[in-house]
Protein backbone atom coordinates (compact mmCIF):
# COMPACT_ATOMS: atom_id res chain seq x y z
CA UNK A 1 0.00 0.00 0.00
CA UNK A 2 2.49 3.18 -1.42
CA UNK A 3 1.73 6.22 0.80
CA UNK A 4 0.88 9.55 -1.37
CA UNK A 5 3.69 11.59 -0.01
CA UNK A 6 6.45 9.94 -2.14
CA UNK A 7 4.46 8.89 -4.89
CA UNK A 8 4.57 13.12 -5.25
CA UNK A 9 8.62 13.03 -4.90
CA UNK A 10 8.79 10.26 -7.27
CA UNK A 11 8.91 10.31 -11.58
CA UNK A 12 7.21 7.50 -12.83
CA UNK A 13 10.38 5.39 -13.49
CA UNK A 14 10.89 5.50 -9.86
CA UNK A 15 7.57 4.44 -9.20
CA UNK A 16 7.73 1.44 -10.90
CA UNK A 17 11.54 0.31 -10.08
CA UNK A 18 10.68 1.13 -6.25
CA UNK A 19 7.28 -1.02 -6.58
CA UNK A 20 9.17 -3.87 -8.17
CA UNK A 21 11.96 -3.65 -5.39
CA UNK A 22 9.50 -3.80 -2.83
CA UNK A 23 7.64 -6.47 -4.58
CA UNK A 24 10.66 -8.40 -4.30
CA UNK A 25 11.77 -7.69 -0.87
CA UNK A 26 8.16 -9.15 0.03
CA UNK A 27 8.79 -12.15 -1.73
CA UNK A 28 12.09 -12.47 -0.29
CA UNK A 29 10.32 -13.09 3.44
CA UNK A 30 9.87 -9.22 4.82
CA UNK A 31 6.04 -9.07 6.53
CA UNK A 32 5.64 -5.69 5.12
CA UNK A 33 7.81 -3.28 3.06
CA UNK A 34 7.02 0.13 1.96
CA UNK A 35 9.36 3.11 0.23
CA UNK A 36 8.99 6.35 1.88
CA UNK A 37 10.45 10.64 1.60
CA UNK A 38 14.02 9.90 3.60
CA UNK A 39 12.61 13.50 4.98
CA UNK A 40 9.84 11.66 7.18
CA UNK A 41 12.76 9.85 8.92
CA UNK A 42 13.01 11.33 12.26
CA UNK A 43 16.47 11.02 14.54
CA UNK A 44 17.55 11.63 17.72
CA UNK A 45 20.53 11.45 19.39
CA UNK A 46 19.82 10.14 22.27
CA UNK A 47 19.78 6.80 20.99
CA UNK A 48 23.48 7.02 21.41
CA UNK A 49 23.45 7.39 24.90
CA UNK A 50 21.16 4.14 25.30
CA UNK A 51 23.84 2.29 23.19
CA UNK A 52 26.09 3.52 25.66
CA UNK A 53 24.05 2.14 28.15
CA UNK A 54 25.45 -1.40 26.59
CA UNK A 55 22.39 -3.50 27.76
CA UNK A 56 23.75 -5.20 24.63
CA UNK A 57 27.10 -6.06 25.68
CA UNK A 58 28.63 -5.09 22.28
CA UNK A 59 29.07 -1.34 23.07
CA UNK A 60 33.10 -0.37 21.66
CA UNK A 61 33.13 -4.43 21.30
CA UNK A 62 31.83 -4.15 17.08
CA UNK A 63 33.23 -1.64 14.56
CA UNK A 64 29.79 -1.69 13.54
CA UNK A 65 28.49 -0.25 16.79
CA UNK A 66 28.92 2.97 18.93
CA UNK A 67 31.15 4.45 19.65
CA UNK A 68 33.84 2.67 16.57
CA UNK A 69 30.96 3.90 13.79
CA UNK A 70 30.96 7.48 13.77
CA UNK A 71 29.33 10.74 15.38
CA UNK A 72 26.00 10.42 15.90
CA UNK A 73 25.18 14.16 14.67
CA UNK A 74 27.86 13.34 11.18
CA UNK A 75 25.59 10.07 10.87
CA UNK A 76 22.20 11.76 11.46
CA UNK A 77 23.18 14.76 9.15
CA UNK A 78 24.24 12.07 6.51
CA UNK A 79 20.39 10.55 5.91
CA UNK A 80 19.16 13.74 5.27
CA UNK A 81 21.45 13.45 1.95
CA UNK A 82 19.05 10.57 0.72
CA UNK A 83 15.88 11.08 -1.10
CA UNK A 84 13.63 8.02 -0.18
CA UNK A 85 14.22 4.66 2.09
CA UNK A 86 12.69 1.35 1.54
CA UNK A 87 11.39 0.55 4.89
CA UNK A 88 10.73 -3.26 5.61
CA UNK A 89 10.23 -5.72 9.10
CA UNK A 90 10.29 -9.55 9.57
CA UNK A 91 7.41 -10.72 12.33
CA UNK A 92 8.35 -13.64 13.73
CA UNK A 93 6.17 -16.28 15.63
CA UNK A 94 7.84 -16.96 19.14
CA UNK A 95 6.71 -19.70 21.84
CA UNK A 96 6.00 -17.33 24.52
CA UNK A 97 7.54 -14.11 25.73
CA UNK A 98 10.22 -15.91 27.08
CA UNK A 99 11.74 -17.30 24.12
CA UNK A 100 14.73 -15.95 23.81
CA UNK A 101 16.01 -18.54 21.26
CA UNK A 102 13.19 -17.73 19.33
CA UNK A 103 14.16 -14.06 19.22
CA UNK A 104 17.81 -14.23 18.75
CA UNK A 105 16.76 -16.39 15.15
CA UNK A 106 14.81 -14.26 13.97
CA UNK A 107 17.13 -11.23 14.85
CA UNK A 108 19.47 -13.50 12.63
CA UNK A 109 16.97 -14.29 10.07
CA UNK A 110 16.42 -11.00 9.49
CA UNK A 111 19.75 -9.78 8.89
CA UNK A 112 20.48 -12.81 6.52
CA UNK A 113 17.61 -11.23 4.50
CA UNK A 114 19.06 -7.64 5.10
CA UNK A 115 22.15 -8.82 3.40
CA UNK A 116 20.46 -10.67 0.77
CA UNK A 117 18.42 -7.57 0.04
CA UNK A 118 22.12 -5.92 -0.31
CA UNK A 119 22.15 -8.02 -3.55
CA UNK A 120 18.61 -7.28 -4.38
CA UNK A 121 19.01 -3.82 -4.61
CA UNK A 122 22.21 -3.35 -6.43
CA UNK A 123 21.16 -6.33 -9.21
CA UNK A 124 18.07 -3.99 -9.52
CA UNK A 125 20.19 -0.95 -10.98
CA UNK A 126 20.27 0.98 -7.36
CA UNK A 127 23.74 2.72 -6.48
CA UNK A 128 24.84 5.19 -3.95
CA UNK A 129 22.45 3.10 -1.23
CA UNK A 130 22.67 3.01 2.81
CA UNK A 131 21.83 -0.38 4.30
CA UNK A 132 20.41 -0.32 7.94
CA UNK A 133 19.83 -3.34 9.68
CA UNK A 134 18.47 -4.67 12.68
CA UNK A 135 20.50 -4.48 16.38
CA UNK A 136 24.68 -5.16 15.76
CA UNK A 137 25.62 -6.61 12.14
CA UNK A 138 26.14 -10.17 13.17
CA UNK A 139 28.12 -10.92 10.15
CA UNK A 140 30.95 -12.47 12.03
CA UNK A 141 30.85 -14.68 14.74
CA UNK A 142 33.27 -12.75 16.51
CA UNK A 143 33.75 -9.69 14.95
CA UNK A 144 37.26 -8.25 13.87
CA UNK A 145 37.05 -5.66 16.47
CA UNK A 146 37.46 -7.84 19.46
CA UNK A 147 40.79 -9.49 17.93
CA UNK A 148 41.94 -6.06 17.54
CA UNK A 149 41.95 -6.16 13.40
CA UNK A 150 40.43 -4.65 10.71
CA UNK A 151 36.67 -4.90 9.60
CA UNK A 152 36.93 -8.48 7.75
CA UNK A 153 34.13 -7.68 5.56
CA UNK A 154 33.90 -3.76 5.27
CA UNK A 155 31.57 -3.99 1.85
CA UNK A 156 28.89 -6.37 3.89
CA UNK A 157 28.72 -5.26 7.00
CA UNK A 158 25.71 -3.34 8.31
CA UNK A 159 25.17 -0.87 11.23
CA UNK A 160 21.47 -0.97 12.98
CA UNK A 161 19.18 2.17 12.54
CA UNK A 162 19.54 3.02 16.12
CA UNK A 163 23.02 3.30 15.86
CA UNK A 164 22.12 6.18 13.12
CA UNK A 165 19.87 7.97 15.78
CA UNK A 166 16.78 6.41 13.74
CA UNK A 167 13.34 6.62 15.95
CA UNK A 168 12.24 2.92 14.93
CA UNK A 169 8.99 3.28 16.45
CA UNK A 170 7.88 6.65 14.40
CA UNK A 171 10.03 4.88 11.50
CA UNK A 172 7.32 2.25 11.24
CA UNK A 173 4.16 4.88 11.83
CA UNK A 174 6.19 6.82 8.68
CA UNK A 175 5.76 3.75 6.99
CA UNK A 176 2.25 2.83 7.78
CA UNK A 177 3.25 -0.14 9.76
CA UNK A 178 3.25 -1.64 13.78
CA UNK A 179 5.83 -1.23 15.81
CA UNK A 180 4.67 -4.35 17.73
CA UNK A 181 2.74 -7.21 15.85
CA UNK A 182 0.90 -8.56 18.60
CA UNK A 183 1.84 -10.97 21.69
CA UNK A 184 4.22 -13.79 21.33
CA UNK A 185 6.11 -12.21 18.29
CA UNK A 186 9.08 -10.51 17.62
CA UNK A 187 9.27 -7.65 14.99
CA UNK A 188 12.61 -6.45 13.32
CA UNK A 189 13.04 -3.08 10.95
CA UNK A 190 15.41 -2.67 8.46
CA UNK A 191 15.91 -0.24 6.02
CA UNK A 192 17.84 1.29 2.76
CA UNK A 193 18.28 4.65 1.44
CA UNK A 194 18.38 5.56 -1.95
CA UNK A 195 20.02 9.03 -3.10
Amino acid sequence: MPSSQPQKNMTHDEQARFAALTKEVLARGAFRAQVIDAAAVETDAVFRDICAANACGVYGKCWMCPPDIGDIHEMMAELRTYRHVLVYQTVTALEDSYDFEGMTEAGHAMNRLAQDLRRVVADAGFTDTLHLGAGGCRLCAVCAKRTDEPCRFPDRAMTSLEAYGIHVSRLAAAAGMKYINGPDTVTFFGAVFFR
